[in-house]
C-alpha cells in the first residue's frame, strides 16, 4: 500500500502537468521571430505568443507553416508576418501607401522612407504575374479561405508579395506581444493595430 501510494504521489502530478501542457498548447503556441522582416515592432530572436483560435482581422500579425505556401520551403517552418488582405479584397500599393478595396490603409506601424523601400507599386494581378505565382497567378482578388501577407521591413521581407497567399488552413494563429516586449509603440502595433487598419 505504502508503494501504491508512493507511486501516486509523483504520477498524479505528472499528469496533471502534462494536462496542463496539453491544454495550454491548444490554446496558445510560443514563437521565436527568426529574421528582420518584421521590424522594427518585431525584432530578430523575439518571443511571441500566438493565440490559436482567435479570429483574424485585417492588420493582426499572425503565424502560419510556409511549407506549401512558400514553394523554397520544403518542410515545417514558421513565418511571421501582417495580415493586409482578407479574401474578397483588392490589395494594391501605389507611392508608399496600401490601399485595400480603394480605401487608404494605416502605416502607422511603420515609417514614412519604410513604406517607401522596398513596396514599389503594383497590383495583386501584376506581382502575380511578375513574381510568377504558382498558384492564383493573374488574380485580382484576395481567394476564398486564404489571405495576403507582407513584414512590416518591406525592403528584405520575403512575403506575399513573391509567392502568394496563404490558405486558413496553413495559419497557426494571431501573434500578441507580451508586457516582456517594453517597447509600448511595438506592442500597440503588433497587438491593436487591426483597430485602426483604414486612415
Amino acid at each position: 500500500m505504502r508503494a501504491f501510494k508512493e507511486v501516486l504521489s509523483w504520477v498524479i502530478p505528472v499528469a496533471i502537468g502534462l494536462l496542463i501542457a496539453l491544454l495550454i498548447n491548444q490554446f496558445f503556441h510560443f514563437v521565436r521571430v527568426d529574421g528582420p522582416s518584421m521590424q522594427p515592432n518585431l525584432q530578430n530572436n523575439e518571443r511571441v505568443v500566438c493565440y490559436r483560435h482567435e479570429t483574424i482581422h485585417r492588420g493582426n500579425v499572425i503565424v502560419f507553416n510556409a511549407d506549401g505556401v512558400d514553394p523554397q520551403v520544403s518542410k515545417k517552418t514558421d513565418y511571421v508576418k501582417r495580415v493586409i488582405g482578407l479574401p474578397g479584397d483588392t490589395v494594391k500599393s501605389q507611392n508608399g501607401n496600401l490601399y485595400v478595396n480603394g480605401k487608404k490603409v494605416d502605416q502607422g506601424y511603420i515609417s514614412q522612407v519604410q513604406r517607401k523601400q522596398g513596396t514599389g507599386n503594383w497590383t495583386l494581378q501584376s506581382i502575380s504575374k511578375r513574381n510568377n505565382w504558382l498558384s492564383h497567378n493573374g488574380a485580382t482578388k484576395v481567394p476564398a479561405g486564404e489571405y495576403f501577407v507582407l513584414g512590416d521591413h518591406r525592403s528584405v521581407s520575403n512575403d506575399g508579395r513573391y509567392w502568394g497567399f496563404v490558405p486558413k488552413n496553413k495559419v497557426t494563429g494571431v501573434v500578441k506581444v507580451g508586457f516582456w516586449n517594453r517597447t509600448q509603440p511595438a506592442r500597440n502595433n503588433v497587438n491593436n493595430q487591426w483597430k485602426h487598419y483604414f486612415k
